[in-house]
């Protein structure tokens, strides 16, 4: 019996692992094993979980969005995309999330609220000055961008295009978030022709 192929999906700021797409992902992608892991605040005990897990798991893909887009970015080596990535999360967190937050889907240890500190934000700000040290040839041919065209919150397709080319971005109707609609005819498509199994990935 073959192996359930895997993907690692990457949340966005105060979301979770159990969030609306994590479902429409489970729900659609019929033969794959989704893992969605509830990240931590501090950025680098958020990578440091995900690097394990990659080495742990040998997910077929990553899909990481907004902050999770960030993330998913540095994860070397594994085919991987990017939603509306926020590389510049310490700007976004000292500008509108400082202070007392509440997460928006549940999380496994059922906390329902975090904190942002300027603590938490020199953090960011220092995994910020390093985040593509690791871009080059073989990770360009890895990673994809996928952008909302009307998105209100991040605009960082100029720098994607900059730095792995500008066919390696592509753009979709909508904004920020993902939605059922979106994760259905547009992330996971691109899904199957990334892992060379557009059977596998099909919604219809």
């Amino acid at each position: 019996m073959d192996k359930p192929r895997k993907l690692l999906y990457v949340h966005g700021f105060a979301s979770s692992g159990s969030s609306g797409t994590v479902m429409t992902l489970r729900r659609y992608l019929t033969g794959w094993r989704v893992i969605a892991p509830d990240l931590p605040v501090d950025p680098f005990e958020a990578m440091e979980l995900l690097r394990k897990m990659v080495d742990e798991e040998q997910p077929d893909i990553v899909v990481g969005t907004s902050m999770g887009g960030m993330y998913t970015q540095q994860l070397w080596g594994v085919p991987r995309i990017v939603v509306n990535p926020s590389f510049e999360m310490s700007r976004s967190l000292l500008f509108g999330k400082m202070g007392r937050n509440k997460y928006m889907s549940k999380r496994k240890d059922g906390a329902t609220e975090f904190r942002i500190d300027k603590a938490v934000v020199e953090r960011f700000k220092e995994m910020e000055m390093h985040q593509f040290d690791g871009v080059n040839d073989d990770e360009k041919r890895l990673v994809v961008g996928l952008f909302g065209d009307k998105d209100p919150v991040v605009h960082f397709q100029p720098l994607m295009a900059q730095l792995y080319g500008e066919g390696r971005c592509r753009w979709f109707n909508g904004e920020h978030r993902l939605n059922d609609t979106i994760v259905k005819k547009v992330l996971i498509p691109l899904l199957g022709e990334l892992v060379g199994d557009k059977e596998s990935v099909s919604w219809y």
